[in-house]
């Protein structure tokens, strides 16, 4: 996931985008699924007060790494969690502890499964 960021710092706008119908790649998880985790994002946005731009680098990849990894459902949210801390590594002045970010997550993940996730 950390190759990804790399590559949408160095990418002009709108050449990250993935298909349409990039979802069918994924076995367990659904649109739906999706969706419900980019609004529980987005409260995680609202709660650390962080940047639009944080917000919108997240999704996008969480997008372009599900487009291309095929991810079981009890770890989504942890790309999701993943994908924020890279995102406000990117973006954001002070960035959130990853123990905050297990907090938030009602503690579903270890602190070692966020950086094996980053990798």
């Amino acid at each position: 996931m950390t190759k990804m960021a790399r590559r949408q710092d160095s990418h002009k706008m709108g050449t990250s985008c993935v298909a349409p119908n990039y979802m069918a790649l994924q076995c367990d998880i659904k649109e739906r699924m999706r969706g419900i985790l980019i609004d529980w994002l987005i409260e995680v946005h609202y709660k650390f007060e962080l940047m639009e731009e944080t917000l919108y680098l997240t999704v996008n990849l969480i997008d372009r790494f599900l487009a291309i990894q095929q991810v079981v459902r009890k770890k989504l949210q942890l790309v999701g969690v993943t994908a924020m801390l890279l995102a406000c590594k990117y973006e954001e002045v002070s960035v959130p502890v990853v123990e905050d970010l297990i907090l938030i997550s009602d503690k579903a993940y270890s602190r070692k499964e966020v950086p094996d996730m980053r990798n």
